[in-house]
Order: structure tokens, then C-alpha cells, then sequence
């Protein structure tokens, strides 16, 4: 049993410092295939889709469209996506599927390239979080206080997000020291 202990600890040394390789994923738009199309006006599937979804980076975007509506997935700036602009898109996806891996943090800003499905509410907005850091809040605006005879309440805003990095209990590097200091224990 002794002589297991060094192997053991070993194992569990290279499961912890890679287990979190694997971690990027697919998501098929929508949610349902095809996902990629004019949405319901009753309820905005594809807005309320990505709400509901926590993306990072390497993970895959899987766009599914019928190819006889001549539709593609555009990516675009802001600016464009609030317009509805497909001119001179950052890239453009055709082919079905249309697979995008997410490899930068940050909103990513998707638009139809078929003529008015964009302003028919075919587009989509990603947040995606970078897998090195946690999300940051944003900080809460300040509430100014009106004139009245009660008193009123002012909002701080939160605090500065801190750059400062070590070891927490989720990252592979914190669970290899574990197991190095097991495995000079043993």
C-alpha cells in the first residue's frame, strides 16, 4: 500500500494540472436546428438564448441555417450590429453549419447576411469571458439624490477590480502544489 501512495499522488499531480484543458464547448445557436433565422416577435429566442449561456474563450459558436434562404452569420462591430450595417464585416461565415470559435474575450456581435433579417431581429450579442479571469462587474453608477424632505440614499460605486493573481482552489495550479506537498509528505 505504501508503494502506491507515490503513484497515486503522481496521477493525481497531472489530472489537476490538466483537467481544465478540456473546458471549451459547442453551442448550437438557438438552441435548435435551424437556430440561426428570423426569430418568433412574440419572444426573441436567439437574445434570450445567449442570456442564458455563460460563453469563454475557445468555445464554439455552431450557427445552423436553412442554405436555401442564401443567409449567412456575419460578425460585426457595435456600431454595425445596432444599424443592422453588413458592409465590410470584422468576419464573414458562410456555409452550414457556420462554426465560430470564441478565441478572444470580450462581446462579439453577430448579424444575418440575408437583405432585412437583421432588422427583423436576426442578430445576436456574446459576451464571452476570458478563461484566466473571473467576470467583472460592472461598477454600479452613482445615484444622485433629488431635492425632496426625506432623506435620500447615495449608491458608492463598487470597489476597482483588483489585478492581484494566486492560488484559489478551482485552478490547476493550486491542486498540483496539493499534490506535490502529498507527495513529499508520503
Amino acid at each position: 500500500m505504501a508503494s502506491l501512495i507515490p503513484i497515486l499522488s503522481l496521477v493525481f499531480l497531472l489530472f489537476a494540472a490538466f483537467y481544465h484543458l478540456g473546458e471549451a464547448r459547442n453551442f448550437t445557436v438557438g438552441g435548435s436546428v435551424p437556430g440561426w433565422k428570423v426569430p418568433d416577435p412574440a419572444n426573441n429566442t436567439l437574445k434570450n438564448w445567449a442570456a442564458g449561456r455563460r460563453f469563454i474563450v475557445g468555445d464554439t459558436l455552431v450557427f445552423h441555417y436553412d442554405n436555401k434562404t442564401n443567409d449567412s452569420v456575419l460578425e460585426v462591430t457595435e456600431e454595425n450590429y445596432k444599424n443592422c450595417i453588413t458592409e465590410k464585416p470584422v468576419n464573414e461565415y458562410k456555409g452550414e453549419p457556420a462554426m465560430v470559435t470564441l478565441s478572444v474575450s470580450g462581446p462579439h456581435y453577430f448579424i444575418s447576411g440575408a437583405p432585412g433579417n437583421c432588422q427583423k431581429d436576426e442578430k445576436l450579442i456574446v459576451a464571452v469571458q476570458s478563461t484566466q479571469h473571473p467576470p467583472i462587474p460592472k461598477p454600479a453608477a452613482p445615484t444622485v439624490p433629488t431635492p425632496s424632505k426625506s432623506p435620500t440614499t447615495v449608491t458608492a460605486p463598487a470597489p476597482a477590480p483588483s489585478s492581484a493573481v494566486g492560488l484559489v482552489a478551482g485552478s490547476g495550479i493550486f491542486w498540483a502544489i496539493v499534490a506535490i506537498i502529498g507527495f513529499a509528505w508520503a
